[in-house]
């Protein structure tokens, strides 16, 4: 089949590399735009250094688009992470259309905080759907979907990069190769089922210490490592990252209780938070240990 990678970042170099490495006929990648003062996207680079030739439309409803798309020939566009609004007049044009991955069990978690948001609730398992595109948000038909657990003390990057991107890539090429075959299955999703969250933006991410420590335990661990729960000390933010929920009176919620040579344990509802590790406002993440040395915290300060 002649391949279009559609997509960015990491992912969606992986997906290429994965495709290249098993003889796949890819005949052109598109990404975003280039940012102004931010690095050469990885798929985009990998895609040049393999002489396949790489198109940044700026918009695929513009005819000059969909006239280069149609010029290619494609038996497939494959979504490999894409922020840019593909239109069902662009994704027509394969042979077997357009498959995209989401890293949620669809139709729960549609949105582009897919991973963020389960971990905070408290989820145990998530996992991974490719599905056929429509114009909806990740609305369109189901064509396989894979379960990953989520263990007490995953966090979204261990989750992520550790579990779902390579099962991911997987599920991409095997997806590919279904569709190739005429075997792809094709199951509605039960929009009753449906639960649709927004970005997990930094105002999501600040600490009420006055919660349970397992509600704070799984706001850190779900925004960890974006955005990055934070609290404040001494008027400045701090951000906290890798942590561990203490099961042991609460005292005081947001009143630092003990400090050792792992870190610090703040009170909150029903139980500490051991704080490992942390970002200063305007600084670098550091062990908490070194924070602590820096800004002469000790116990009995308070967080908050």
């Amino acid at each position: 089949m002649r391949i279009i990678i559609n997509g960015q970042q990491a992912f969606g170099q992986a997906v290429l590399e994965g495709m290249l490495e098993r003889g796949d006929d890819v005949v052109a990648v598109f990404c975003a735009p280039d940012k102004e003062g931010r690095p050469v996207d990885p798929l985009k680079e990998f895609a040049l250094s393999k002489d396949i030739p790489v198109h940044q439309p700026t918009s695929y409803k513009a005819e000059e688009t969909l006239a280069l798309l149609r010029d290619l020939k494609p038996d497939l566009l494959v979504m490999a992470y894409v922020t840019i609004f593909v239109p069902e007049a662009a994704r027509e044009i394969p042979t077997h259309g357009a498959i995209c991955f989401h890293p949620s069990l669809l139709p729960l978690h549609r949105g582009p905080s897919s991973i963020n948001w389960p971990i905070i609730w408290g989820a145990t398992k998530g996992g991974l759907s490719v599905f056929y595109p429509n114009d909806g948000l990740d609305e369109g038909d189901i064509l396989l979907q894979k379960e990953v657990e989520i263990g007490p003390d995953d966090t979204l990057g261990t989750v992520y990069f550790e579990k779902i991107f390579r099962l991911g890539v997987q599920a991409m090429l095997e997806s590919a190769d279904l569709l190739r075959d005429g075997k792809a299955p094709r199951t509605k999703q039960d929009d009753s089922k449906a639960t649709y969250e927004s970005w997990c933006r930094k105002e999501h991410a600040e600490i009420n210490w006055f919660n349970s420590a397992g509600e704070v335990y799984n706001l850190i661990r779900g925004t960890n490592p974006q955005p990055g729960a934070w609290t404040t000390f001494q008027d400045k933010t701090l951000q906290i990252f890798d942590s561990a929920k203490i099961d042991a009176p609460a005292g005081s919620p947001g009143k630092v209780v003990s400090i050792g040579a792992e870190g610090f344990a703040v009170a909150a509802g029903r139980g500490q938070i051991l704080v490992k590790r942390v970002r200063p406002e305007g600084g670098k993440k550091i062990a908490a240990a070194e924070f602590i040395a820096q800004s002469g915290l000790k116990v009995g300060d308070r967080l908050g």
